[in-house]
């Protein structure tokens, strides 16, 4: 659907909640599309994703009152409060921080409040991105990688995938939680199995003394996570056909791209330079093998960026506050 359609379906009843929600109305500062048409990769049966920004009203900002975010599932429409969108963006969260570098034809809606935030994007980029772009897209390949491994791999194979998956996060769980190994340790590894159906599978030996039981809980609840999510990418990926796995391996590059312009100082940019390309990649004109390969050169690049960014271990947090007081005090003195 071209952005014009877009724009004249904003005006119809099925979108009216945006003229008639309490904490919507007048009360957005920015309105775009998201997903697929926001980058360029789009494709006539994609689906409309909106996103926006709306200001908390006074209650909600000196009051009791709470406002989070607007969701409607039957359109496909997000609008974030202020204050919460502002935490997403300190974090570099890449779902959020796309929304304000949209491609100026694909602004619905955009106050004098929204442009203000939209010029400041800059103070909200710093080193976080590296674990929230690359992080997340590392995963994700791995995701991919183990999705496609589980027709044509033994199950042993399959098995060193969820391992390796395990053990790729262990150094995030020795830095989020109490150190494991001043306690004793907790040892992941493969061997036979007894169970029907598998050769080998994970085993873990356990020795720790003194060790906090929430932070231990959070680390089995983490892995517990990746095994769980293995197993419902494979049920999902009987019925996954190739386009939605290509869909999800263009997304994958897409998002190592971004992280590395941002790493390297140059901004965000939500519209795809190289749409061209990620649309063959979802149209398969390449490989899964081809897939991988690119995804390993942009990690390298990724990798190397994240040594040599010039970027602040975190958001210029002073100023952000200024932004936000600034913004805040325009809602309430209207």
């Amino acid at each position: 659907m071209k952005i014009e359609e877009i724009k004249n379906k904003l005006q119809t009843t099925e979108y009216d909640f945006l003229r008639t929600n309490e904490h919507l109305r007048n009360n957005i500062i920015l309105l775009t599309v998201g997903g697929s048409h926001a980058y360029g990769t789009d494709v006539e049966t994609s689906d409309i994703d909106i996103r926006g920004i709306a200001l908390e009203n006074e209650k909600e900002l000196i009051g009791l009152s709470n406002f989070e975010q607007f969701e409607n599932h039957e359109t496909d429409t997000t609008i974030y409060s202020f204050r919460k969108i502002i935490n997403l963006l300190l974090n570099c969260n890449p779902n959020v921080i796309e929304i304000l570098a949209v491609d100026d034809k694909h602004l619905f809606v955009l106050s004098e409040e929204g442009k203000l935030l939209r010029d400041n994007i800059d103070l909200f980029l710093s080193k976080k991105c590296i674990q929230s772009f690359g992080g997340y897209a590392t995963a994700q390949l791995k995701r991919l990688e183990n999705a496609l491994a589980r027709d044509s791999y033994p199950q042993s194979e399959k098995e060193k995938h969820i391992m390796g998956s395990i053990k790729a996060m262990m150094a995030h769980l020795r830095e989020h939680y109490s150190d494991y190994t001043k306690s004793g340790n907790i040892e992941i590894y493969l061997d036979d199995s007894e169970k029907k159906d598998y050769d080998q599978e994970i085993f873990m030996d356990i020795e720790l003394k003194h060790y906090p039981l929430r932070d231990f809980k959070d680390i089995y609840s983490e892995m517990n996570e990746v095994t769980k999510q293995y197993g419902k990418l494979n049920y999902r990926n009987r019925k996954k056909t190739d386009g939605a796995l290509l869909k999800h391996g263009m997304h994958l590059l897409r998002l190592l791209d971004m992280g590395i312009e941002i790493l390297e100082g140059k901004g965000v940019h939500t519209y795809r330079p190289n749409r061209e390309f990620l649309l063959d990649i979802r149209n398969g004109k390449y490989s899964y093998k081809e897939i991988f390969e690119f995804a390993n050169e942009r990690d390298k690049r990724f990798k190397y960026a994240s040594d040599n960014t010039e970027l602040p271990s975190k958001a210029k947090y002073k100023e952000i506050e200024d932004l936000v007081i600034n913004i805040n005090r325009r809602k309430i003195n209207v």
